[in-house]
């Protein structure tokens, strides 16, 4: 247990640490590299809008604008400043929605993106890897070879060109779903049947689309990957001593094909903190990544800002996670 704690997870919690470190303090200084002074921008929207302040109002309400944004002092005191912030959870007002604060954003756009993007990651991780297996191991199989036509057709298409098409195709011509949206617009949302199933029906094709892509690109890395380990001596040697062909798959040949898939399944739930951008436009889903989309229209920097924060550490601890658990998929890891 110590040689664990001193070889494996201390050096990991330290690697995790230091890329956070790095990558919120890169988050940090890239937008203050931009021309624009977002208080100044502050002020000249509320002037434009047609108020009149007094130049002691103005010179005030820059000061508090200043102290909002955490530009105060020198940019050595402004980082520490907002290194203390972001501990108390304080990611400061977004510029296109003042004065809202950026968490509270992030707060009501990340449990739609989480619900959908986990679902759909899950059910294509899930039923790709169990086809691809299938498909390697019973090549002969003309159901197989129907699915991975479809899914070498598929797996170049990317993800919001199959979103536009289940949108024409189900939301206009047949008018099964809804066109967009998450839930019914002036609706207050509820625990209820009714509102379970609107959820449903509203992320349906949004899910579908996730799921048609990604099955595909999961169904032909296992393929391969499974490919090449039916040669192995032990696959073959559990085959010659008459073992029935499924328990041959799923104890042998799945297990070990399927570390490298872990690998990508857990980068995968990491990159969900930024949500699915395009598809979220397409579908007019309120996620993470239609909150991005608005806050660079909007040139919202603050927002821009927490969203990459809530990225890299949400890639982050994937990635932290997948290395604590990796000894249980992995005997070798577990013997070192």
């Amino acid at each position: 247990m110590r040689n664990f704690v001193l070889r494996y997870l201390l050096p990991r919690l330290g690697q995790y640490l230091v890329v956070i470190f790095l990558g919120v303090t890169i988050t940090y200084i890239i937008p203050r590299l931009s021309p624009s002074d977002p208080v100044e921008r502050q002020v000249a929207e509320i002037m434009v809008s047609g108020a009149h302040f007094g130049p002691e109002a103005i010179a005030h309400m820059r000061d508090a604008l200043t102290d909002m944004y955490g530009l105060r002092g020198s940019p050595m005191e402004q980082y520490f400043a907002f290194w203390a912030r972001m501990f108390q959870g304080d990611l400061g007002p977004s510029l296109s929605r003042f004065p809202t604060p950026v968490i509270s954003l992030i707060a009501r756009a990340l449990p739609w993106t989480l619900g959908l993007l986990i679902t759909a990651v899950m059910i294509s991780w899930v039923i790709g890897n169990i086809l691809g297996a299938y498909a390697s191991y019973y090549e002969k199989s003309g159901i197989m070879k129907v699915i991975d036509v479809a899914s070498q057709a598929v797996r170049p298409i990317p993800y919001y060109i199959v979103a536009v098409i289940f949108l024409i195709v189900f939301a206009y011509f047949f008018p099964i779903f809804p066109a967009g949206g998450a839930y019914p617009v002036g609706r207050r949302i509820e625990l209820s049947i009714w509102a379970v199933q609107t959820i449903l029906r509203h992320s349906t094709l949004p899910a579908l689309s996730l799921v048609t892509v990604g099955m595909g690109a999961w169904f032909i890395g296992m393929k391969s990957l499974t490919s090449n380990i039916i040669s192995e001596d032990y696959v073959v040697y559990a085959e010659v001593t008459g073992l029935p062909q499924r328990k041959i798959l799923y104890g042998y040949i799945m297990p070990n094909a399927l570390l490298p898939q872990v690998t990508g399944l857990a980068l995968n739930l990491g990159m969900i903190f930024s949500g699915a951008l395009i598809m979220e436009v397409v579908f007019v889903y309120p996620g993470m990544g239609m909150l991005t989309y608005q806050a660079v229209l909007a040139n919202d920097y603050s927002l821009i800002m927490g969203i990459a924060i809530f990225s890299i550490v949400g890639v982050a601890t994937a990635v932290l996670i997948l290395d604590l658990i990796y000894p249980l998929f992995d005997p070798r890891v577990r013997h070192q």
